[in-house]
């Protein structure tokens, strides 16, 4: 006596029945012989209704836009009529109801002895499927639509930085100030490494942040580094991460700047305070761009682009052997030197006013600009601390000032390079500045120790501004 388990498994018709996809037997006349379950609860019609029917015109009667799919166009008689078997992903089956549903069916001929006596059509619904596909693709639709925004958008603002240097924080219109925003310009748009140069408060952060926003790196980060605020073991770590249990109190694994700057711009500020144990190491990263973390022995590969800034004379620091001469040409690549702001006194009205803006904002107040009497007081003072000493001063005066006209009532140390001036025009002021700057450098007006390089300016400049302010050697 056979099993009873096999029993019912040797029973097709008992297997047929209890599989998820809908099911049709059809015979050379095209009869409905069978339908399962599974097909009865798609379509709601009942194997009572089709069998022993042509079913094409209950089910497969239209196409999804409502035109008529006449009988000999169906891939399942087809298959009965040529014994090919076929696989349709395109189609829809009506439900008794006269709503349709998308579905995917193959239509396999049924053979016995080598002979064609009928076929088969296995079906599924596919709506959940078609639903998910159509939310992943409108998903993306919005995605391409958002980043085109966001290209559109950075574009704009690639423009606006072009366009209104103000906005970015750098303002003013002497000669050498209009150089260094040209250099920018150029250097902003590539992947070259750049070397800021300048006194303390020059806002070499604000140059760096500049030619990030110009360079095609500006959706990614803009990583900062202070390298004079590290010890030589926890600049390491700074910059190249560590792994967990590198060293007491490595409880995580962290990754470093230069991890966090992958495909953006690492900022590395006073670069002239690294230790030379960092700087052989951050030699071999800016020469391979591959670091291992600390405690590390995996190979992590970064693209990045490096500006440094500091305030010190490198070169001559390599004269000393205090800092290392590859590393120096590494970073030398393209110097931008900042003027200080006695070198660009005339800038002083135009920065004030862009300070004052930003001011009022942070203070809540309505100061509209400052007297001329401050004014010239702000333009004779010689600015070691140049614009971070500018707007310190000038936001405490607006913090004391009730007026809508700024006056500065701080005294200033006059620098003894510019004589102690009254309420005078401006022109007088310029023409007495230019004055001593010639009498210091003996009328010398070209060269490294000349005039012109101390005012920022060309030669040509110079002498164009000394017959305009009627300046004669006697």
């Amino acid at each position: 006596m056979a099993h009873p388990i096999k029993q019912f498994l040797s029973d097709s018709e008992l297997l047929l029945n209890a599989v998820g996809e809908g099911i049709y037997g059809f015979d050379l006349d095209g009869n409905a012989v069978f339908v399962n379950p599974a097909a009865e609860r798609m379509t709601g019609w009942q194997s009572k209704h089709l069998l022993g029917k042509n079913i094409h015109k209950y089910h497969h009667h239209s196409h999804v836009d409502g035109s008529e799919y006449p009988a000999e166009e169906c891939n399942i008689y087809n298959t009965m009529r040529d014994g090919i078997e076929r696989r349709i992903t395109n189609e829809v089956f009506w439900r008794q109801d006269g709503t349709s549903f998308p579905v995917e069916y193959t239509s396999t001929p049924v053979h016995k002895d080598g002979e064609l006596i009928g076929a088969v059509a296995v079906f599924r619904d596919v709506s959940q499927q078609r639903e998910t596909d159509q939310a992943l693709r409108d998903a993306l639709k919005t995605v391409q639509q958002l980043t085109e925004k966001l290209k559109a958008e950075n574009t704009y603002l690639q423009a606006e930085i072009n366009e209104s240097w103000a906005d970015s924080g750098l303002v003013g219109k002497t000669d050498c100030f209009k150089q260094m925003l040209s250099q920018i310009e150029l250097v902003g748009k590539t992947d070259s490494t750049v070397l800021i140069l300048g006194e303390n408060g020059t806002g070499k952060e604000v140059i760096a942040r500049n030619l990030h926003q110009l360079s095609d790196r500006c959706h990614s980060p803009l990583v900062k580094v202070n390298c004079a605020a590290f010890t030589a073991t926890l600049l390491e770590s700074e910059l190249f991460g560590y792994e967990k249990g590198a060293f007491t109190g490595a409880n995580d694994t962290r990754k470093g700047r230069f991890e966090l700057a992958h495909r953006g711009t690492l900022f590395l500020d006073e670069v002239g305070e690294l230790p030379l144990e960092a700087q052989s190491k951050l030699l071999r990263v800016l020469q391979e761009r591959e670091f291992e973390r600390v405690g590390g022995n995996q190979t992590i590969a970064v693209d990045i682009r490096i500006i440094a800034a500091t305030n010190q004379n490198l070169l001559k620091m390599v004269e000393q052997g205090k800092f290392r001469m590859d590393l120096y040409y590494r970073l030398n690549v393209f110097p931008i030197e900042i003027p200080a702001l006695r070198q660009r006194v005339a800038d002083i009205p135009a920065l004030a006013k862009s300070i004052l803006h930003k001011l009022n904002q942070k203070l809540h107040k309505q100061v509209e600009g400052i007297n001329n009497r401050s004014l010239d007081k702000l333009m004779c003072y010689n600015w070691p601390g140049n614009i971070r000493e500018l707007q310190n001063i000038l936001e405490r005066e607006m913090i004391l000032s009730t007026s809508k006209i700024l006056h500065i009532k701080q005294n200033f140390n006059i620098s003894k390079n510019v004589p102690e001036i009254a309420k005078v025009p401006l022109a007088e002021i310029e023409k007495r500045y230019v004055l001593e700057v010639l009498n210091e450098c003996r009328w010398r007006i070209g060269g490294e120790k000349g005039a012109a390089k101390i005012l920022g300016m060309p030669d040509s400049t110079l002498r164009s501004r000394m017959r305009k302010l009627n300046i004669n050697r006697n």
